[in-house]
């Protein structure tokens, strides 16, 4: 896809007005800071903000640096007054540095936030101001190998009883029926995230018996024999292959693996929403994704001259060309139906995202540890170490605790 993003914003002209003054004339170059550090995401962003930059007439210099080291750094750089004018971040951390002061709020250069998402403007969102836009955003859903399901008569299931069915009907010697992520991180948290939501169960209290269900769903899939323990230490990347491998029937994964999978010829597969306690429901899954900020500075116009290329990032044109190279969900729903017509594939993502939540939406600066307490529910239920009930009022005391 190179050189098509920068075609399409020519044609474009994307960028849109941002109430800058002529002052911005002057300045000739800005700083971008993210986490790309992966050769072809770092050359494709690279190209976006190039092309973007060209719109309103200044070089971007990026620099990328490792997702565990990003904010370590932004952290310093606060400290130090040296943020770089252009400042991407994970959604659920924009929370933390909204909170030191670090970040300047979208409206006061008149960018756009129409049209976006509720849960994703709220991912960008610290005390009612928007602070950061995403362009495309990613969720969780199903993966299915259609010729597993077909050769043992199995639906693909809507809800959780026959999730549990259809999972251990799938499981044979060699191949678990379905596959999560329930390692000891945040993206085992992630991972769990739509089964806790979906049945009405909340981080500002963990221990509730609609969490304990839901927890209760992922050790009976265990205890079943319809899912490996070994999922305690497995990530994302590892469920991907022992799906890939035909180790394990379905999945729960995200749109960033499809690209993979395509490669795969012999590989004949399926994407649907995550199921829910009760068909009929709607999923309630978590956004990822990462958004894009302006820092504080001493000069005014080159934060004019970075909110105009954060604006041109959030154009339309924008979200649609990143939403096909990265297999993601453009962050305006009537971008995102134009979208899965192009790339049905990604018809599930785009329903869920619609009604997807922020993390940090509920408990803003206080998730992490709400996160931590979670994972370290889930490892200790799937262990047989505690029940459910007894896992998540530990978690629920750690959460709340100093």
């Amino acid at each position: 896809m190179t050189g098509t993003i920068a075609l399409v914003l020519a044609a474009t002209g994307c960028g849109g007005t941002t109430g800058t003054g002529s002052a911005t004339r002057t300045v000739t170059s800005i700083t971008a800071l993210d986490y790309y550090t992966d050769a072809s995401e770092h050359s494709q962003w690279g190209e976006m903000l190039t092309a973007c930059g060209k719109t309103v007439g200044v070089q971007v210099e990026q620099t990328s640096v490792p997702t565990a080291s990003l904010i370590p750094k932004v952290l310093q750089q606060v400290s130090s007054r040296t943020l770089p004018d252009l400042l991407m971040l994970d959604n659920p951390d924009v929370q933390q540095i909204a909170q030191t002061g670090a970040l300047t709020p979208l409206d006061q250069y008149g960018v756009d936030s129409g049209g976006f998402a509720k849960g994703i403007l709220s991912a960008g969102t610290y005390q009612g101001k928007v602070y950061g836009l995403a362009p495309d955003v990613s969720t969780l859903a199903l993966f299915y190998n259609k010729d597993m399901l077909a050769k043992a008569g199995v639906a693909v299931p809507r809800n959780w009883d026959e999730l549990k069915t259809a999972a251990a009907r799938l499981t044979r010697p060699g191949r678990y029926g379905m596959a999560v992520d329930a390692n000891a991180t945040f993206e085992g948290t992630w991972q769990f995230l739509p089964f806790l939501w979906s049945n009405g169960g909340d981080e500002k209290r963990l221990d509730t018996p609609q969490a304990a269900q839901a927890l209760q769903l992922w050790v009976d899939l265990v205890k079943s024999g319809s899912m490996s323990k070994s999922v305690l230490n497995w990530t994302q990347a590892d469920v991907h292959d022992q799906f890939a491998a035909g180790r394990t029937a379905m999945m729960l994964n995200g749109p960033w693996r499809i690209p993979a999978l395509n490669k795969d010829k012999n590989l004949h597969w399926g994407v649907a929403p995550v199921p829910v306690p009760r068909t009929g429901q709607t999923p309630v899954t978590p956004l990822g994704g990462e958004v894009w900020t302006v820092p504080q500075s001493p000069s005014r116009a080159r934060q004019e001259k970075a909110a105009r290329v954060l604006a041109c990032l959030n154009d339309s044109a924008s979200m649609l060309a990143l939403a096909k190279e990265h297999f993601t969900v453009p962050s305006r729903p009537a971008v995102a139906s134009r979208y899965v017509q192009q790339v049905p594939s990604m018809a599930a993502f785009a329903r869920s995202v619609a009604a997807a939540r922020s993390r940090t939406g509920e408990l803003g600066v206080k998730w992490p540890k709400a996160a931590t307490g979670i994972h370290i529910a889930i490892q200790s239920a799937l262990a047989g170490e505690q029940t459910p009930e007894e896992a998540l009022r530990h978690a629920q005391q750690f959460a709340t605790s100093n």
